[in-house]
């Protein structure tokens, strides 16, 4: 549970801190009787994203084996593209997050209630879909059943919910810097034991070569029933009986996205604390 948790929690408290930025700004410009139109955007994208997730869940049941291997990894593959770019863009662009929602507002505003529906529809549905498709690959990597990683999600989100409550009425101050720092470590991690899941599903479904070529195989030592098994597959996604191809594509992963990210960090302004929103909203 532990990384659809993680998950939950840093995809939330991105659109959450989206949310009340938008609040903030339509308090600042006293045009809260905009606020009904901006809730109707939020319920749409939430909407939307639970209906994507649906459709992931569901929809690839009554196929065939080989072809539910071949949607499961290739959406796989296409979900760590996603949180790749997140986590790249969070660590660009989270300086500049305010002042891009305030002159998108400002149009909106000045356009009329539809216009303000379709910012904030976009703004958390992008979110929204982004942790629809990589909750659904991460539960596929670490092989999760029955409702766990829907719950696992649904309580990170609902602590982002009670973090961005707390910003928004000024009485938290949340170092956000080191918050997207740290998940987006994190999030990496997971995003490399997900493609590697991937690659074996398209292994399994005669897209990708070399099923049965072991790079390793410690499943006498690390038993996929153990708790220590449960628990590197669970957060790390880690298989004891892993392909050549599934080890090569981790590590060049990891190898190459993991500096370009500290380089991104050292290079760029993240946001250093939670006051300026929590300014804003009061």
């Amino acid at each position: 549970m532990t990384a659809n948790f993680l998950v939950g929690l840093r995809e939330g408290l991105e659109a959450v801190l989206v949310v009340v930025l938008l609040m903030a700004y339509l308090a600042k410009i006293g045009r809260r009787d905009r606020l009904p139109y901006m809730w109707m955007g939020i319920a749409a994208a939430v909407a939307v994203s639970a209906g994507f997730g649906a459709l992931l869940t569901f929809g690839p049941r009554g196929l065939t084996f080989e072809a539910q291997e071949v949607i499961g990894g290739t959406l796989s593959i296409v979900a760590v593209g996603f949180v790749t770019w997140m986590v790249f863009f969070m660590a660009r662009s989270a300086r500049s997050l305010g002042s891009d929602l305030r002159g998108k507002v400002d149009t909106a505003v000045a356009a009329g209630g539809g216009a303000l529906v379709t910012v904030a529809a976009l703004a958390v549905g992008r979110e929204g879909l982004e942790t629809a498709l990589f909750l659904w690959a991460a539960s596929q990597a670490q092989g999760a059943a029955g409702g766990s990683p829907l719950l696992a999600a649904l309580a990170g989100l609902v602590v982002a919910v009670g973090f961005g409550f707390l910003l928004h009425r000024g009485v938290l101050k949340v170092n956000l810097g080191t918050f997207f720092t740290i998940t987006g470590y994190a999030l990496i991690v997971v995003a490399a034991g997900v493609l590697a899941y991937g690659i074996h599903d398209l292994q399994e479904a005669r897209i990708l070569p070399g099923l049965h070529a072991l790079a390793f195989d410690v499943s006498a030592q690390i038993p996929p029933s153990s708790w220590y098994g449960t628990l590197l597959k669970g957060i790390f996604n880690f298989s004891p009986q892993t392909t050549w191809l599934q080890a090569v594509a981790w590590i060049a992963y990891m190898a190459v996205v993991v500096p370009l990210y500290t380089k991104a960090i050292r290079t760029s302004s993240p946001v250093k604390s939670a006051r300026p929103v929590a300014m804003a909203a009061a």
